[in-house]
């Protein structure tokens, strides 16, 4: 079901530009040689959902000082035997790592992107992530997971100097779909 999911999903999805259109037709092709495509256990590489988790506003994002990276990132991670759509499967990732609840998950995906896991148990593979967009309520008060060092609200136009480009991207990408007031 999830597979079949995520299938549908990008195979829907309107690539913004030539190199998102590259990752999507690279995700498909995996999904296409791997029925196991969406596990940890599927190596080199596996399909995992995460979240750009923004208040209300749509002004801030909240992001999450990985213990593993050391770095700012958006929330998420691998999908669950549970999962059964990859927005379900961002949505439970952003309220695991964040506490918050009454959040809402876009249906299509921001932003792909493909990047090589240097630390823990996934160290040598390639995680393909589907960002989402998730709305917070008025109710931004979180909770630091396990998961996490620490979490904080940024400004999306102000990230902090060190966060990773593929975030920046996320970022940037994230404003198109925010319903300017």
């Amino acid at each position: 079901m999830l597979h079949a999911d995520a299938v549908g999903v990008l195979e829907g999805w309107e690539a913004p530009d030539a190199e998102q259109a590259g990752l999507r037709r690279h995700y498909l092709r995996h999904l296409a040689e791997h029925a196991d495509g969406m596990w940890r256990s599927c190596r080199p590489e596996h399909v995992t959902a995460s979240a750009l988790v923004v208040d209300a506003a749509g002004q801030n994002t909240l992001l999450t000082l990985h213990k593993t990276v050391g770095r700012w990132l958006q929330l998420g991670g691998h999908c669950e035997p549970g999962d059964t759509t990859l927005a379900a499967a961002a949505l439970r990732e952003a309220t695991e790592e964040s506490g918050l609840t009454g959040l809402t998950v876009g249906q299509q995906p921001v932003q792909l992107s493909r990047h090589l896991l240097r630390a823990g148990g996934c160290a040598g593979a390639y995680h393909l992530d589907v960002q989402f967009l998730v709305t917070a309520t008025a109710d931004t008060q979180y909770v630091v997971s396990d998961e996490s060092d620490d979490l904080a609200w940024f400004p999306l136009d102000a990230l902090p100097k060190d966060t990773d480009t593929s975030v920046q991207a996320l970022a940037s990408r994230a404003l198109q779909y925010i319903p300017q007031t």
